[in-house]
């Protein structure tokens, strides 16, 4: 994998992390068969960067490097001569408004971060929630831990839901673990209580899904939606419910929700695709379980585990919906 360059703090963590002095870089050595070849195929090449993310650092004053000289797209490198380039925005690029919010961190370095989301905070601000989502809260977070650092989503989790998420903090970051989704070197794992008992207890749903054609936010298992592909198993059964793990093989929107409720069982407290539950869950039973996922920028194979949230906890044993 690529060396994170020495040109800035590269080994803060979450525990006992450093404020970082400079933006983050990546440098590495040219290769031998890349002598004589222009940076920008050096960069998508070697680098893994694509067109769109490389006209981007270009435009930047110190984006591009050669032996810590400024150079263009167009210049040609040297074997064993030292490409740096700029990951991190330029600061003060990020327009979202910071808000000082309670986050729950499980990992963090200048590349990633992976945090627990409450339930009923949004991944991204939105009308009713311009101040109060997870973006806001990180922003807030890196004015002082790290200000070049801005919000990159690499997945979302919808405004009810719980659980385990990453955000990259450059594009760099962003592009490749969006590269990464729906593999195996990006898993994502989640936890849910349905109304009424699953059957069979393990199996694949395979329904492809669209917009409701009355709705600009609910779903629905149409012939002419996307492939659409979820993985099931039964973990637990009782008092009318099923607590089901699950594993997403496509992304698309409500995914889980939309596919459990058109097998008639949806979530419990789902108001969008079931009904509401408010005496025993203000929100849909939906936690983001097992994270796993190979760092874009090191290599390294890292995975989490977020146990079932006290109010999922409670609700194969507690009493029904009225």
């Amino acid at each position: 994998m690529l060396n994170p360059s020495p040109l800035s703090d590269n080994n803060s963590s979450h525990q006992g992390r450093c404020i970082p002095a400079a933006p983050r870089y990546l440098s590495a050595t040219v290769e031998p068969e890349r002598d004589g070849q222009r940076v920008d195929r050096i960069a998508r090449g070697q680098f893994g960067l694509s067109s769109a993310l490389l006209r981007r650092i270009k435009w930047l004053a110190d984006g591009i490097r050669l032996d810590g000289i400024r150079v263009t797209t167009r210049d040609r490198a040297r074997a064993g001569q030292r490409l740096t380039l700029r990951l991190s925005d330029p600061e003060g690029g990020e327009a979202m408004t910071p808000t000082p919010l309670p986050l729950d961190i499980r990992y963090e370095d200048r590349d990633i971060v992976v945090v627990n989301k409450a339930p009923g905070m949004s991944t991204h601000p939105g009308p009713g929630h311009w101040e109060d989502s997870l973006g806001n809260a990180l922003i807030c977070h890196w004015q002082d831990s790290d200000p070049f650092a801005a919000f990159h989503p690499v997945h979302r989790l919808d405004r009810g839901t719980s659980g385990l998420m990453v955000v990259a903090a450059h594009p760099f970051a962003q592009e490749r673990l969006g590269q990464t989704l729906h593999t195996g070197d990006f898993r994502r794992q989640y936890l849910a209580v349905c109304d009424g008992y699953l059957s069979p207890p393990e199996g694949v749903i395979n329904l492809p899904i669209g917009r409701c054609p009355d709705s600009i936010q609910k779903r629905q298992v149409s012939p002419d939606g996307q492939p659409s592909v979820t993985r099931y198993r039964v973990l637990a059964q009782a008092r009318g419910r099923s607590l089901v793990a699950l594993e997403l093989e496509t992304g698309r929107t409500h995914q889980i929700r939309v596919h459990l409720s058109h097998l008639g069982h949806p979530l419990v407290g789902d108001f969008l695709y079931g009904r509401p539950c408010p005496e025993v869950i203000d929100r849909p039973a939906l936690h983001s379980w097992r994270l796993a996922l190979v760092h874009p920028v090191t290599g390294e194979r890292l995975a989490f585990e977020e146990p079932l949230p006290e109010d999922m906890a409670k609700l194969v044993n507690g009493p029904h919906c009225s």
